[in-house]
């Protein structure tokens, strides 16, 4: 798709202001579950609205690394959900816990940072020759499928008591009109199609769930309005509108007399082996932007700040939020379906993350969105992913078995969810498949020379 702002343009304030809430929409969903899981995991509270704050934290740190020249918001990964589970593990206290979540993420950032050393000397001519577009296209596409059960499991999913087939109707509303605006809409609604797509199916959604409160039948209710009836519960004041959130860094400040060593250790080996494992990641959503922008990353401003930008910032995000970031594939997503790589867009929306932490109203409005309005604009999110990897790979030769073996590992070793556990470290099927596709492509790589 043609971009409609590069990344250098600068729409109008009040587009930009609109632009930057599409993007806040798109990646906040994950972004505010992960502490979710957390304390679901592990039954140590953790704040959904701190990681919201450090996520923008984290992508301004990556902006100012990356000389604002990459248009991608960073959110809480999900990769490190089973290392932030372990620096709860042997009953460790809440403080040495939250302590532990900030140890790990400078730890995984200090893998990166390595990382950026080695490729700031040899440069990346050497990754390109190891992932060429037969490795890396396959690998950005499984990253969208991975995501497929996710957003149709979110867009079957209604409240306790509720209808799934009602959820479905939102959902796909939810679909139908991001697609006519994204497709037929003039200029600006072109641009906002996230919005008017949530906006619509959460409006069906609520008449749903009216009418089921008038008529008494749960079935069609699909809305949870207990968030906002809990910003009133203590009357209305101050704090009906601003909330504070539980930085992790103020408990983590009680954890340092229960440090010890045995407990850094377990942290190292949680985290340091899957800071390996999203740097695969790294590249091959630095690649998908690259191909979207039309702008090698990699080279300019450089794979080194890429990862510098990510590895620090996911060290600042964790100090407020206690998540690792990682960049968002819903972000590249959102980037590619509306033509909009403004950088200031970006820029704002982070900006926009860490002011409206703060905002009660609107972190109860964006708790109360139904998942299956959220799986209906995730339906796009997540195709586009995968359609873009699928353009990585539209100009190697398949009719070549060197390219088609290379392809075909990876895709079926992706798709088919092939993991590796080691302890408490697992390799995710993406890693593992980008790993298959690389050994491939190292053992074919001779006949590609001799032909």
């Amino acid at each position: 798709m043609k971009l409609i702002y590069g990344v250098k343009d600068k729409p109008k304030f009040s587009q930009v202001i609109v632009f930057a809430i599409q993007q806040l929409l798109a990646i906040m969903a994950a972004t505010l579950v992960v502490p979710v899981i957390i304390t679901s995991n592990t039954g140590y509270e953790m704040s959904s609205v701190a990681a919201l704050f450090g996520a923008g934290v984290g992508t301004i740190v990556y902006l100012l690394f990356t000389k604002f020249k990459s248009p991608v918001f960073l959110g809480s990964s999900f990769a490190f959900i089973g290392s932030m589970t372990a620096a709860f593990a042997g009953g460790v206290s809440m403080a040495l816990g939250y302590l532990g979540l900030i140890i790990g993420a400078v730890l995984a950032g200090l893998v990166y940072v390595i990382i950026a050393l080695v490729v700031k000397f040899a440069g990346v001519k050497w990754i390109n020759k190891l992932m060429p577009a037969a490795v890396i296209g396959p690998t950005v596409t499984i990253i969208g499928l991975s995501l497929a059960g996710n957003a149709i499991g979110d867009l079957q999913k209604a409240p306790a008591g509720g209808n799934s087939k009602i959820a479905i109707i939102c959902g796909l509303v939810t679909l139908a009109v991001t697609i006519i605006c994204s497709v037929y809409g003039k200029k600006m609604i072109r641009l906002i199609p996230f919005i008017m797509g949530i906006l619509s199916g959460y409006a069906v959604a609520a008449i749903f769930t009216v009418i089921g409160i008038v008529a008494g039948v749960d079935a069609l209710k699909v809305i949870d309005f207990s968030a906002f009836k809990a910003l009133v519960d203590g009357g209305v004041g101050l704090h009906t509108f601003i909330t504070v959130p539980n930085f992790t860094f103020v408990t983590a400040f009680k954890g340092f007399g229960e440090l010890t060593g045995s407990y850094i250790l377990t942290l190292f080996a949680a985290y340091v082996p899957v800071a390996f494992v999203v740097f695969a990641e790294h590249l091959a959503d630095h690649k998908n932007i690259s191909s979207i922008i039309e702008t090698d990353l990699l080279e300019d401003p450089g794979l080194h700040r890429t990862l510098l930008g990510d590895g620090v910032g996911s060290m600042a995000g964790a100090i407020f939020g206690g998540c690792p970031n990682t960049t968002y594939g819903e972000s590249v997503g959102c980037v590619a379906i509306t033509g909009n790589a403004s950088i200031v867009t970006i820029l704002t929306a982070a900006v926009g993350a860490i002011a409206i932490s703060f905002l009660a109203p609107f972190v109860a409005f964006v708790n109360s969105i139904p998942s299956c309005v959220m799986g209906g604009v995730c339906m796009a999110l997540y195709g586009f992913i995968a359609v873009s990897g699928l353009k990585m790979i539209k100009n190697v030769d398949l009719e070549h078995n060197a390219n088609l073996f290379t392809v075909s590992v990876i895709l079926i070793a992706g798709i088919g969810g092939l993991s590796l556990t080691f302890g408490k470290v697992t390799i995710t099927s993406i890693a593992c498949a980008l790993i298959l596709g690389i050994l491939v492509n190292l053992m074919v790589n001779k006949s590609r020379k001799q032909n």
